[in-house]
């Protein structure tokens, strides 16, 4: 993976993911009755990091599945086809994407988990003179 070194691309990309979270955050307000719902599976998502149990290319394809909007989408889709009750849950994934995003954490390379489609993460991004 090489990630772009085009301030302007990172900047929108990272803006984006802060409109995810601003949005899904709002969806998840009008579907969900409360806020302890989104407390106990907003870091849900995290969990696929334990791929990296396995090595850096399990890891990265788990922890990518987890933090890739198209996978909450259709776990979204099939909610609305089935169980409504769960639509709040795909709001908070998709809250939870966006944040990660704004902060910088983006997908995965198998290269290692701080190698992502944003950039390094990490103290060797500001060493380097990145930022």
């Amino acid at each position: 993976m090489t990630p772009t070194e085009d301030r302007s691309i990172i900047i929108a990309l990272r803006l984006e993911g802060g409109a995810a979270f601003i949005v899904a955050t709002a969806a998840y307000a009008a579907l969900a009755e409360g806020w302890w719902l989104y407390a106990i599976t907003a870091l849900l998502p995290d969990v696929s990091a334990a791929g990296y149990l396995a090595g850096p290319r399990v890891g990265a394809r788990a922890y990518n599945i987890a933090h890739s909007y198209v996978t909450p989408f259709f776990f979204g889709l099939i909610a609305w086809l089935s169980e409504p009750a769960l639509l709040p849950v795909a709001a908070v994934w998709v809250a939870h994407i966006g944040i990660d995003r704004l902060l910088g954490y983006g997908l995965k390379s198998e290269q290692g988990f701080k190698f992502t489609h944003l950039g390094r993460i990490g103290r060797e991004r500001f060493e380097d003179g990145r930022e």
